[in-house]
């Protein structure tokens, strides 16, 4: 036995409701050889005859009672689903999965931090990768990233404001090295492959020789351990280098941070009211 659709059974619901075919074809908007049609259709493929045909319209018979029955709760589970679903695209709860550059974590943890205390029901994922994850996949539902501006179809970017960017180095490395007027006297650490379209970075390359660079890392923490130990001088967050030198910066060096997400999930409450903390003033 194979049922097609549900659609069958709905058109058998509005016969049972209504007790004629014009009504059902009336109440289902359709023209009144469909309902036939499906009823018939219907009554094949279960084997059984739903309904007595008579003049004044149709009475339901044991069996149709009995498929009455168990298709009117399920209409009604249908519909309770469909609020449930429709209800939940309201309420801002489930995981919301945000990727953030690394070195990141001191401008954006704390106002993820009052999300969740704002929306208790919120899981939240954090996700530290240089790439742009695909979020038309659902790989996130919100990207923070630096630089040009994303321009992938289908994304919307909006601002969350300038990162600055500076060479960090202990006093004693000053000491021992002097400062930075002459770059290739001085040995760097810096980050991978991950980070070569900042503009810092683009600018060291253009200055810099295979001989100056003592470590490549994409491990923020490895880089930090080297220049507090003296060996080098590069590039760490700002709320990373208490206790150090800040060497050299330059206004071309800052970048603007851009907020990412997709255009189907951007009105929805979570992504909004992420949003919203996510853009508010330091």
């Amino acid at each position: 036995m194979t049922i097609e659709s549900w659609d069958d059974i709905r058109v058998a619901l509005a016969v049972a409701r209504t007790g004629t075919v014009s009504g059902a074809a009336a109440d289902l908007g359709v023209h009144h050889a469909t309902v036939i049609r499906r009823i018939d259709a219907l009554e094949a493929a279960l084997q059984a005859r739903l309904f007595q045909r008579h003049p004044r319209g149709y009475a339901l018979t044991e069996a149709g009672r009995t498929l009455l029955a168990t298709a009117d709760v399920t209409e009604q589970r249908f519909a309770q689903m469909a609020a449930q679903i429709a209800g939940s695209a309201q309420r801002i709860e489930g995981e919301l999965i945000v990727t953030v550059l690394p070195e990141m974590a001191s401008m954006v943890i704390p106002r993820l931090a009052e999300l969740t205390t704002r929306h208790p029901d919120l899981r939240l994922t954090y996700l530290t990768d240089a790439r742009l994850f695909r979020l038309a996949t659902g790989e996130a539902h919100v990207a923070i990233r630096a630089g040009s501006k994303p321009t992938q179809p289908d994304y919307v970017v909006v601002p969350m404001g300038r990162i600055h960017h500076a060479l960090f180095a202990t006093q004693g490395y000053l000491d021992r090295h002097g400062p930075l007027t002459q770059l290739r006297d001085h040995r760097f650490a810096l980050p991978g492959p991950e980070a070569r379209n900042a503009p810092l970075m683009r600018w060291l390359e253009a200055r810099l020789e295979p001989r100056n660079i003592l470590l490549t890392a994409n491990d923020p923490m490895a880089r930090e351990m080297v220049i507090r130990q003296g060996l080098a001088i590069g590039p760490l967050a700002p709320d990373r280098a208490e206790g150090l030198v800040e060497a050299m910066s330059l206004p071309e060096w800052d970048s603007t941070l851009w907020i990412v997400s997709h255009v189907d999930l951007h009105r929805t409450p979570k992504v909004q009211a992420a949003l919203t903390v996510l853009r508010r003033p330091a």
